[in-house]
């Protein structure tokens, strides 16, 4: 999968303790719209995915976390690689935290499900909303609140950047 981008804090322990957590994230166009996860906690928005088990596949991974956080069925066939974001940076319990994103570019089917969201995702109040790539920016270039991930948000805005770049959006 080509490297889109990497983000590096500089700010770890490279001889501390490291802990690596790769994602799967979903990438999903309808009608010049994505669809993304908004906190409405915390006003930001995220594309949907989340951490890949141990021994788990990252398309698996993807169509699990996608269906969990939207209520929404990846299409196994229409998986495409999009790009892989490395992110490097102190972790809040390690000396280093170490996330390979990877994107893919999928369509859904029209029915929804109910969420199946974590603790924390309940505590966010993540929602399913379809929404065009400015008001995604706007939102996350908005969002100072310190529990919201910072890093995350501009991940976010720069994957939507090389999309709206390459004619996706």
């Amino acid at each position: 999968m080509r490297s889109l981008f990497e983000i590096d804090t500089k700010d770890y322990d490279i001889n501390g303790t490291t802990v690596s957590r790769p994602s799967a994230r979903g990438i999903i166009i309808k009608d010049g719209k994505l669809a993304m996860i908004h906190s409405t906690k915390y006003d930001y928005y995220k594309f949907p995915g989340g951490g890949i088990e141990k021994n788990e596949q990252k398309e698996n991974a993807l169509i699990r976390e996608v269906l969990e956080e939207t209520g929404l069925d990846v299409i196994p066939q229409t998986i495409k690689e999009y790009g892989m974001v490395h992110r490097i940076q102190k972790g809040d319990y390690e000396d280093v935290f170490i996330q390979d994103n990877y994107y893919y570019l999928c369509d859904v089917e029209d029915n929804v499900h109910e969420q199946k969201l974590d603790d924390y995702e309940k505590e966010e109040k993540f929602t399913l909303e379809y929404v065009s790539p400015k008001q995604v920016i706007d939102a996350n270039k908005a969002c100072k609140n310190k529990e919201a991930d910072q890093i995350m948000l501009e991940r976010e805005c720069k994957v939507i950047g090389i999309l709206t770049q390459e004619g996706y959006i």
